[in-house]
This record gives C-alpha cells, sequence and structure tokens, in this order.
C-alpha cells in the first residue's frame, strides 16, 4: 500500500512537470522575458523565513525545515523574497516528496514522503503547511517536489536547496 501511494504521488508529480510560475508579475517580481526557461528567467530569492521560495503552480511558496522539532514547512506567499507575506489559497493534498541526500559527515538521509496539514485554516484557505518525519533531524540541503490541488486543479513545484 505504501508504494502505491509513493508511485501515485510520483505519477502526478511527472504528469505536473511542466506546471510553474504563470507570466503575470508579482508585486516583488516584476515581468518576466517570454523567451527562454522559466527557471533561467525567474530566479527566486530566500523567503520570508530564510528558506528557499519555488514555484507552485501560479503562485510562490517557501520551503524551509526545523530539524529539532522534525518539521518542514511550506508557505504560500505573496511574492517570492523575504519581504512576501502569507497568501492564503484553497489547498487540498499537499504532499512533499524529497530525493534522497547526504548530510555534510556524508550520512544519508532517505527520500521521504510528507502529507502537510493545514495550520492557518479559515474559510477553506491557507498559506501555512506542516509536516512532520523523523529523518526531518537530519541537516542536510533537500530537493524534493510539492504536489497539491490548488483552487480544484492539480499544481506542482519543485525545490533544491543550497
Amino acid at each position: 500500500m505504501k508504494y502505491a501511494k509513493i508511485l501515485s504521488v510520483s505519477l502526478v508529480a511527472a504528469a505536473l512537470l511542466m506546471s510553474g510560475c504563470d507570466d503575470k508579475p508579482t508585486a516583488t517580481s516584476g515581468p518576466r522575458p517570454k523567451d527562454g526557461p522559466k527557471e533561467a528567467a525567474h530566479p527566486h530569492g530566500k523567503g520570508p523565513n530564510g528558506g528557499v521560495v519555488f514555484d507552485l503552480g501560479k503562485y510562490h511558496a517557501e520551503f524551509t525545515v526545523d530539524h529539532p522539532k522534525k518539521e518542514c514547512y511550506i508557505l504560500v506567499i505573496d511574492g517570492e523574497d523575504k519581504d512576501a507575506k502569507p497568501l492564503p489559497i484553497a489547498v487540498k493534498d499537499l504532499v512533499v516528496v524529497t530525493k534522497e541526500t547526504k548530510t555534510k559527515e556524508g550520512k544519508v538521509v532517505p527520500s521521504m514522503t510528507i502529507k502537510m496539514a493545514a495550520q492557518d485554516e479559515k474559510g477553506g484557505k491557507a498559506s501555512k503547511f506542516t509536516g512532520t518525519d523523523p529523518t526531518l533531524i537530519n541537516v542536510a540541503d533537500f530537493e524534493g517536489s510539492v504536489t497539491a490541488v490548488i483552487d480544484g486543479k492539480p499544481s506542482q513545484g519543485s525545490f533544491k536547496e543550497e
């Protein structure tokens, strides 16, 4: 059963790989060039909590980890830098899937699939989501994908800490 869930999340992530930021400017981004790949034309800064900002469908989100609490967070934001504010949206079934990585000391940190729960839901909308996994105690640069249903539509994004 566990493998079936992982496989289904992976298939959804693969099917949604082409989604990302739309070409509309945000309050902090300005217009994006129409030519070239989105990643090259649309860099992101650090988020309001110091985490990595990434595109989640047509929205921006920040991924952060609290290692002692063994928790990770996704914060949907109205911009793409440290001055961005939380942006409540209608989100269901938000899942983070990380790739295998290593700590600075070389300890292998296995991949994780973490179902996220809304922390500030009001009126069917939320901006902050939290998930736990014992493996998050390891300090490492995490990379992975996030899948969700946003405003009734499947959405996907990828992040990479550095």
